[in-house]
């Protein structure tokens, strides 16, 4: 109820009692209309559910939807069979007493289907183990097998229950569901030997002719068609396109395998099943007198042998009538109609106590028979109330149960409201319904209701007619408001009754019996039992009374629940029709009417619309007060009694009960629920805002715990980087300092990155120190001893430098002012330079190149080059002779440069140079054990080269090296 009351504008009001208009059945019709529209089915009427079926299909019915209402209360979630169901389960767990729902509604209103999903629910919910997984089988597979044998399609369902069914689900300590029992109820037998047009006999015959393995048919005796079999073809509609007899077939003895039937009951079940058929097919013939006679025998052959019964005795019992005289008995032939009937009340009793029969094993197979204590839930699935067009003997039957029922409906509901009331302490203000008590006694009033009539007219003595029993009927209750017959009525209701029939106006409306063949006579019992007494199945006798006081002794066992049981849960189911998504409303009104659910909702709005238990109250609504908000911590009814004080409630709209609160009109309640929805926004926001800030601090703890973390690790990261640095720098240091101690000594792995450090250094700082003048000779910086040739090197170099840019800046004046003699020694003094320059470079300028005339070198390894100076200046100085470590490539640059290469001589032994002009002077070459160059005795320049295996090399092959 209080799940949903906010969207009672667009789904209507889930639970009827808060219908403002409660007496109103267009208010009624249009909730339900409304809650239809939406595929909302079930509605509440306090702890009645009301269901109207929507002929399709909709997903309610998941193992999700099971666990939804699993364990909750009963109207905190919306109107479901689930939450009924669990309700019942956790009652009767709570209580340890046994529970009772009532499942009733018209041909076709779901009432079967609604079984099914309690005890599905049932399966899923309750504990599993294999013991008890077998037993929930046997319980579910049960239901097919029912529904072979005891429905069949109608006008209104094609599958329909043509019995009642109540069903016992047993449970022990635990919860666990450990057996079960049925108990069938007015099974419409009439229906095996006659179907309404449109209708068919009971599925089991279709679906043995049809799904029928040939081996077994041919055993039978039948043949795969239901045309052949007059028992099934009245109707005229054998094939239906909405059911498949075939896999039903298979359904229906897979099942008789898990209830335990072995393959001896099974074929003995299919053969009375058979037998029923062949015994439709059992056609007499008048002889010359009008008697039934037989001149085919094949199909009472087939039943004979299918039964085990003589068929003589089959045969004259079929056509003959024992009468008892005094001496002896006499046997009175039948007419073709008494034979045809005969046939008929034994092709009814045959199946009517095959029925009981299959019942009874599938007890057996359910049943517990462990001693210890257990709690039940029953399940009553019966006919509802329903009005044909013509309304036979079992039609009064099951109408009276519905009235019986409604009676017990209303008495129980009005019980248990008012012991309510008393209990909490509240004034019981009675209630104005139709009590239809006078109906009831209509029907089983001791020595005048319909029942003891007939029951009297069947054994009294003579003939007994149609008519001398509503004669009987009109004597003793002509005066009854709720009885008319033809005679009793007037002109104008008398055109719609036939002489035989009567009318009784039910609680539901009016419903019009026909007296013919109103039951089965005890003579026709007694001779149906002399048929079949010697067949094997059929051994208990039939007892000796009409078929109204068996029908008395199973209607006093169908409402022992009610009396015997803790208060029922009620569950009724309504149709509209056929047409999936169609509200019919004035068939839907109809229902509401002879299932009394009018009735039912003033009984439960007897006064107060609301009410529930101060917990409940307290704790959904607290929040509307600031004295019992967010916490009461009194007794919950001085909680409950500050908040409707606070919400301005008037005396005369509630009552505070000894546990409950009680509210006289729903829209009192509305308008706290329409507060209280208002308040759940603004709490929401603030909750919101509180949670908000709640997961903010934790998440800034957690991020500021994490930042520590992340904080400690790049710290230690970092320590470890300093800690790998510091000890990379220390062994720099110490390297530094050993190429320092060894600075001296010869290049070794200790101290060759010191001394590449000092080049560096040196050199950086040579860079910025640079001589701005040929004239500067100090400003060098001294070297260190590692770079002190290097530096002399580069000292020449950048003197070289400078010269040449001095001599590139000379104009032309100063160079003619300059005498032609200092001209040619500055040449010579140029070239001097230039071949210095060349020797640390390997660099040959142009111009000096073209001056020289030739070059010698010895064939030995010295280093040694004279280079010959062409002049025709006899004052000037004579050939260069120089020492060049790099000499090959000096030679190649210069014969590349001056394009000379024939100009190089390589001699071997002395080469002849000029001094000066006319002056000529002798290099000699030799080698020895010492590199050394000296003036010999002779006056020659002695070359001493350390001996070499490449030493001496000729003139041609330097010619082709270069």
């Amino acid at each position: 109820m209080e799940g949903a009351l906010t969207a009672r504008d667009r789904v209507g009001i889930q639970d009827f009692v808060l219908l403002d208009t409660h007496t109103s059945e267009t208010a009624f019709l249009g909730n339900l209309k409304k809650r239809f529209s939406e595929d909302l089915i079930y509605t509440y009427i306090g702890t009645l559910l009301v269901s109207v079926n929507p002929y399709k299909e909709l997903d309610i019915y998941s193992k999700k939807q099971m666990d939804i209402y699993m364990g909750v209360n009963f109207f905190e979630l919306p109107p479901h069979i689930y939450a009924l169901a669990d309700n019942a389960y956790h009652t009767m767990m709570a209580e340890a007493n046994n529970h009772f729902i009532l499942i009733s509604g018209e041909s076709g209103a779901g009432k079967t289907e609604a079984s099914k999903k309690i005890l599905q629910y049932y399966a899923v919910s309750c504990p599993s183990t294999t013991l008890l997984d077998s037993v929930r089988d046997r319980m579910l597979v049960s239901n097919p097998v029912l529904e072979a044998f005891g429905n069949a399609k109608t006008l209104k369902n094609d599958n329909s229950s043509r019995f009642g069914k109540y069903m016992d689900i047993q449970f022990d300590i635990q919860g666990d569901a450990v057996g079960g029992h049925i108990l069938s109820y007015l099974l419409e037998k009439s229906r095996v030997v006659h179907q309404n047009h449109g209708e068919r006999n009971f599925h089991i015959f279709y679906q043995l002719v049809e799904g029928g393995e040939e081996d077994l048919l041919h055993q039978l005796g039948l043949e795969s068609n239901c045309q052949h079999y007059s028992y099934l073809v009245q109707n005229e509609c054998a094939n239906v396109t909405s059911i498949n007899d075939k896999n039903d077939w298979k359904t229906v003895r897979n099942a008789l395998s898990v209830i335990d039937f072995d393959e001896s009951d099974i074929q003995h079940l299919f053969g009375i099943i058979a037998s029923v058929l062949h015994l439709g097919n059992v056609q007499f013939e008048a002889d010359s007198k009008g008697y039934a006679t037989l001149n085919k025998n094949t199909e009472l052959r087939w039943v004979s042998t299918l039964l085990g019964i003589n068929v003589q005795v089959l045969q004259e019992g079929l056509t003959y009538r024992k009468i008892e005289a005094k001496t002896d008995e006499v046997l009175s032939p039948f007419t073709v109609d008494h034979a045809i009937y005969a046939r008929n009340a034994l092709a009814k009793a045959i199946y009517g106590r095959t029925f009981t029969w299959l019942v009874n094993k599938i007890n057996d197979s359910m049943e517990n028979k462990e001693p210890s204590r257990k709690t039940v839930i029953g399940l009553l699935d019966i006919y509802g109330f329903e009005v044909f067009y013509v309304n036979s003997f079992e039609q009064f039957c099951i109408n009276y149960c519905n009235e019986k029922l409604q009676q017990l409906f209303i008495q129980l509901t009005l019980k248990s409201e008012q012991e309510e009331y008393e209990a909490e302490g509240i004034g019981w203000e009675p209630v104005q319904f139709f009590n239809n008590k006078i109906i009831c006694d209509l029907v089983e009033e001791k020595h005048l209701g319909i029942i003891s009539v007939l029951d009297e007219e069947c054994l009294r003595p003579g003939e007994a007619t149609d008519f001398t029993f509503l004669e009987k009927l009109e004597e003793k209750m002509g005066s009854h408001p709720h009885f008319i017959t033809h005679k009793l009525s007037d002109k104008k209701i008398r055109k719609t009754l036939d002489r035989g029939d009567f009318r009784l106006l039910h609680y539901a409306g009016e419903v019009t019996y026909g007296s013919k063949q109103p039951g089965e006579r005890p003579s026709d019992l007694h001779h149906v039992h002399n048929i079949i007494t010697s067949w094997w199945y059929f051994q208990t006798s039939i007892c000796q009374l009409c078929f109204m006081k068996q029908f008395l002794l199973q209607s006093l066992s169908l409402f022992f629940p009610f009396v015997s049981f803790s208060p029922p849960l009620f569950f009724g189911t309504y149709t509209n029709t056929h047409a999936t998504g169609r509200f019919d409303d004035v068939l839907v009104r109809h229902q509401v009417k002879y299932l009394g659910l009018m009735e039912h909702l003033r009984v439960r709005r007897a006064g107060f619309a609301y009410r529930r238990r101060y917990e409940l109250f307290l704790q959904r609504y607290k929040p509307l007060c600031p004295a019992t908000w967010p916490h009461w911590r009194g007794v919950a009814a001085e909680g409950v009694e500050v908040l409707v004080q606070h919400l301005g409630y008037l005396p005369d709209e509630y009552k505070m009960g000894r546990t409950k609160i009680f509210i006289r009109h729903p829209r009192t309640l509305f308008a706290t629920e329409d507060a209280f929805e208002v308040c759940k926004h603004k709490l929401a926001s603030r909750i919101q805002a509180q949670y908000k800030g709640y997961r903010q601090k934790g998440e800034f703890r957690r991020q500021k715990e994490a930042a520590t973390k992340i904080e400690t690790c790049w710290r230690g990261v970092q320590a470890r980087k300093e800690k790998e640095r510091r000890q990379w720098a220390v062994k720099v240091i110490k390297k530094f300092i050993k190429g320092y101690m060894t600075r001296g000594e010869a290049k070794t792995t200790d101290n060759s990155e010191y001394l590449a450090f000092v080049r560096q250094n040196y050199l950086n700082r040579l860079k910025d120190n640079l001589p701005k003048t040929v004239l500067d000779k100090i400003s060098w910086l001294t070297p260190p001893p590692v770079l002190t040739e290097a530096s002399a090197i580069l000292r020449q170099l950048h003197m070289r430098v400078m010269v040449t840019r001095y001599v590139r800046g000379i104009t032309a004046q100063q160079k003619a002012q300059v005498r032609p003699e200092l001209l040619q020694n500055f040449r010579k003094i140029l070239v001097i330079y230039i071949i210095y320059s060349l020797f640390q470079s390997v660099l040959i300028c142009v111009s000096a190149a073209y001056s020289i005339a030739g070059v010698s070198v010895s064939t030995l390894s010295d280093t040694i080059i004279i280079f010959h100076i062409s002049s025709e200046d006899v004052k000037q100085k004579g050939d260069l002779v120089i020492q060049c470590d790099h000499l090959f490539e000096v030679l190649t640059k210069l014969s590349v440069v001056a394009n000379k290469q024939s100009a190089i001589n390589v001699v071997q032994g002395s080469i002849s140079f000029q001094i000066q002009a006319g002056k000529e002077g002798i290099v000699d070459f030799s080698s020895g054990q010492e590199s050394m160059v000296y003036k010999d005795k002779n006056g020659h320049l002695m070359v001493v080269t350390v001996f070499s295996q490449f030493q001496i090399i000729s003139g041609k092959q330097l010619s082709t090296l270069l």
